[in-house]
C-alpha cells in the first residue's frame, strides 16, 4: 500500500462536500487528469486531505475564471516553481559547503589576490560620466 492510499480515507460523498463541490465534479476532475484519488481493492475512490486541497485549489482557479485546460497549466507551473524553488536552495546548501571547504583549505588572507580590472566597450561607444573604472 503506497503512503498516498494511507492518507486516502474520504469517499466521494464526503470529498465533494468537504471541497464544497458536487460528487460529479470530482469524477470530471479525475477524467480530466486534475485529481487522481486511491482506489480500494474494490475500485471505489478515497480521497486524501491533499486531495481535498487540491480540489479546493481547482475551485479557487475555477472562480478566477480558468478553464480546467488553464488550471492544468497553472497547476503544472505551481508544481515546476515549487521544484526549482528546492533545486535552488540545494543549490545553495551545496555552494556556501564548498565556500566552506574552499576557506578550511585556504583561509582567506588577502596576500594571494591579485586585482583585475576588466572593461567592456562596445565598438564605436564612448565610456559614460557615471560608468565605473
Amino acid at each position: 500500500m503506497s503512503k498516498h492510499q494511507l492518507k486516502a480515507v474520504y469517499v466521494i460523498s464526503v470529498a465533494a462536500e468537504l471541497a464544497g463541490m458536487h460528487p460529479q465534479t470530482l469524477r470530471i476532475y479525475e477524467r480530466r487528469g486534475l485529481v487522481s484519488p486511491a482506489r480500494t481493492e474494490g475500485g471505489n475512490r478515497r480521497y486524501s486531505d491533499e486531495d481535498i486541497e487540491l480540489l479546493r485549489r481547482i475551485s479557487e482557479l475555477t472562480d478566477a475564471g480558468l478553464n480546467l485546460e488553464g488550471i492544468r497549466r497553472v497547476m503544472a507551473l505551481e508544481n515546476e516553481n515549487i521544484r526549482l524553488r528546492h533545486e535552488l536552495g540545494q543549490a545553495r546548501e551545496l555552494a556556501l559547503h564548498a565556500i566552506r571547504q574552499a576557506e578550511k583549505v585556504a583561509p582567506a588572507s588577502g596576500s594571494d589576490l591579485v586585482p583585475l580590472k576588466q572593461a567592456v566597450a562596445v565598438f564605436g561607444q564612448r565610456p559614460g560620466v557615471f560608468d565605473r573604472d
